[in-house]
């Protein structure tokens, strides 16, 4: 069955279900965390989802690109080399795959999420060179977007 043209969530009506936090992960508290998955790509490479969290510090192994948009609440962030820095509201964050970050939220977090399969190296070097060498033919300088239609 082929996916709809666009997909539609609405955030705020969105039911979460349990996301347990790995106990191991856990550094401090007792956070109990909710999540729901909004959508999915054809090709299952690239999901978006909501997640909420209560107080508690934990290390967030990061198996996959993840974009995070803090809605409400906030979460101090933190990891290896790079000093803790706090994430509110309109607040938006790249944790690359392969990253652990420690997560202190101090009452209450809720985030929306994109998440995405990182290709192998030389297969991004191949897309982004191919990409490149497309926008030439189109006259479209490198780095640009490709226009969407709708």
């Amino acid at each position: 069955m082929p996916h709809p043209p666009i997909v539609v969530s609405r955030i705020e009506t969105t039911e979460l279900a349990a996301a347990p936090i790995t106990p191991g992960w856990i550094v401090a508290g007792a956070p109990v965390a909710r999540a729901a998955e909004l959508s999915r790509s054809t090709d299952g490479t690239a999901v978006s989802l909501v997640w909420d969290c209560t107080a508690g510090t934990f290390d967030w192994h990061f198996g996959v690109d993840e974009t995070v948009h803090i809605l409400d609440g906030e979460v101090e962030v933190s990891c290896a080399g790079v000093p803790p820095r706090r994430l509110g509201p309109g607040d938006v964050a790249l944790f690359p795959a392969g990253t652990t970050a420690r997560w202190h939220v101090p009452r209450y977090v809720r985030k929306l999420a994109f998440c995405r399969h990182a290709l192998p190296q030389p297969m991004g070097f191949a897309l982004r060179a191919f990409n490149r060498l497309k926008g030439l033919v189109r006259g479209r300088p490198a780095g640009m977007p490709m226009p969407q239609h709708g």
